[in-house]
């Protein structure tokens, strides 16, 4: 059996259409995309080709920015739901019914949500912060070296004028290399607010479960770092104070503490946290020349 194949098969039978059916379930799938190599999914000329890569000399760094080649997305595969089958009732009820029961009797595929893709980067590459909203997501780096900064959310309400900007801590902010370890991002934790930029020319594997959906609430947003304005209108960072009180300088954007409080407005205090950086995050729309354009997958053909 192919090793994209392999790997199919655990995300069916490990997948359901709400995520992961447990922990465990996660790990499955995780140890068999950690098995996976560039020729695997028909990336073994590229991978080839990013050992002996250099980096080029930049004589104008904006003809390099304007030159540069574009982020390409090879799809291997997506499985929406059968619930999606609703969306043809108004067209044939009784075919949809239908469908469905047998669906359901059958435990057919169709009973989980899933997207496999690869998304080829070239070096000096960005894909902005942006989140995964209700997702679990698996990342295998195939090939080539990235920087992978990623936050997850600080689970706090705030108030209504302030909605639009959000604290969130840092839990991974490094490069790193293939071949390494697949990366997990979950729904609350693991980094589910992540941006990527490319060392080297590098292919990342990546699995949504489920997928992308704005009809279900899974719209994929863009976010940047910022200062936060204060409800009296002064710009500030986070007010933090150690424990003893006393007020902790601060480099104007984000800061790293231990055993710390953080007052973000009156009323509302942040549990004791160790060793965390913590910004402010705000949703934006990325420069129109961010494109991720897609591309042919050359790999195995999945036998559903």
């Amino acid at each position: 059996m192919a090793a994209i194949q392999k790997l199919y098969e655990v995300c069916k039978a490990s997948l359901s259409e709400k995520g992961p059916s447990s922990p465990e379930a996660v790990e499955n799938v995780r140890a068999v995309l950690d098995m996976i190599t560039p020729s695997d999914v028909g990336l073994e000329c590229e991978a080839q080709a990013v050992r002996v890569w250099r980096r080029p000399r930049v004589l104008n760094r904006k003809t390099v920015l304007h030159s540069s080649p574009a982020i390409r997305y090879r799809h291997i595969y997506e499985c929406k739901s059968f619930s999606h089958l609703y969306d043809c009732i108004t067209i044939s009820p009784l075919l949809s019914l239908v469908l469905l029961i047998c669906f359901e009797v059958a435990q057919c595929p169709f009973t989980f949500s899933l997207q496999i893709g690869i998304y080829c980067i070239p070096a000096s590459s960005i894909i902005p912060l942006h989140n995964h909203p209700g997702m679990t997501v698996l990342s295998k780096l195939l090939y080539g070296k990235v920087h992978v900064k990623a936050y997850d959310w600080i689970d706090i309400e705030e108030p209504g004028n302030l909605s639009k900007v959000r604290p969130a801590k840092v839990v991974r902010d490094g490069e790193i290399s293939a071949p390494c370890a697949a990366m997990v991002l979950r729904p609350t934790g693991g980094g589910n607010v992540h941006a990527l930029k490319a060392i080297t020319p590098c292919a990342i594997l990546d699995i949504l479960s489920p997928p992308y959906s704005s009809k279900d609430g899974r719209h994929c947003s863009y976010f940047r770092r910022r200062q936060k304005s204060h409800p009296t209108g002064q710009c500030c960072d986070l007010p933090w104070t150690k424990n003893n009180h006393d007020l902790l300088t601060k480099d104007g954007f984000s800061i790293s503490i231990t055993y710390m409080f953080a007052i973000v407005s009156p009323g509302i205090l942040w549990d004791r946290t160790r060793e965390s950086e913590f910004v402010w995050l705000e949703e934006y729309q990325p420069r129109d020349n961010f494109v991720i354009r897609r591309d042919l997958y050359t790999g195995p053909t999945l036998e559903l």
